[in-house]
């Protein structure tokens, strides 16, 4: 069967711990099911050069400092698949690796999505010789794993902006609603360009997204977009002003 392609707007680290997130994340994961394997691309793993997990038994990387010792303690043992790997390997031409493994964009998401995590998960990483045209591009490789029973997924925000995060909560920015808005948009009428130009998608984007990191994975989500697929939106928040939440369901 078809897998779907998900985007989640991951936010703090935190949401591992449980919350209304991860409750919205719950509920996706039982109405999906359990795939063959999940593809995920997250914010959290930035190389020089294309780089795929390939462990049998990926680490739970604790990529991050100063929270409560319950979330630092806390494990993800889903195993990966160096089948998989390969495949994605030959697909792409990532170099398989055993120096990462699921950082939290990844674990702090499908923990709640698959919390016996009993399915196979291998990280693509973000190669920071590739513009915005060529991470959508190097996306359309994943495309046959679908049909294979994986999922394709994407893990960051689209308003990514923690210089002006509300510690304390708060109304979103007037800016970080709108381009939340044009980015939703734009997504719903299938318009790839408009996503890979997001400088140029709204007057919002550059105080949304003042680093690019969280909001790439977004593009391999949106390059796997076929006609007749449904867009739908899951946890659509802005938290603490300027942190998007929101998450994507192509199907």
């Amino acid at each position: 069967m078809r897998q779907p392609a998900l985007f989640f707007g991951h936010g703090s680290p935190m949401n591992a711990l449980g919350g209304p997130y991860a409750e919205a994340w719950r509920a996706l994961g039982e109405a999906v099911g359990k795939p063959r394997g999940v593809v995920m691309v997250s914010a959290h793993w930035e190389t020089d050069g294309l780089a795929v997990t390939a462990q049998a038994q990926p680490e739970t990387i604790h990529d991050f400092g100063g929270f409560p010792d319950a979330l630092h303690a806390m494990q993800y043992p889903a195993p990966g698949s160096p089948d998989l790997a390969t495949r994605v390997s030959h697909l792409t031409g990532a170099t398989p690796t055993m120096q990462w493994g699921l950082d939290h964009g990844t674990w702090s998401v499908l923990a709640h999505v698959w919390p016996e995590a009993d399915v196979p998960v291998v990280q693509l990483s973000l190669d920071r010789r590739l513009d915005a045209r060529g991470h959508h591009a190097l996306a359309k490789r994943l495309a046959p794993l679908r049909d294979e029973g994986v999922i394709i997924a994407g893990s960051g925000d689209f308003v990514h902006n923690l210089r002006t995060w509300k510690r304390a909560g708060g109304e979103p920015y007037d800016w970080a609603g709108r381009f939340n808005a044009a980015v939703k948009a734009a997504l719903l009428r299938g318009d790839d360009e408009a996503l890979i130009d997001w400088v140029g998608l709204a007057e919002d984007a550059q105080l949304s997204v003042p680093t690019d990191e969280h909001y790439l994975p977004l593009l391999y989500v949106a390059a796997q977009r076929r006609p007749g697929d449904d867009v739908s939106f899951f946890n659509d928040v802005i938290e603490g002003g300027s942190i998007s939440m929101t998450g994507v369901r192509i199907s």
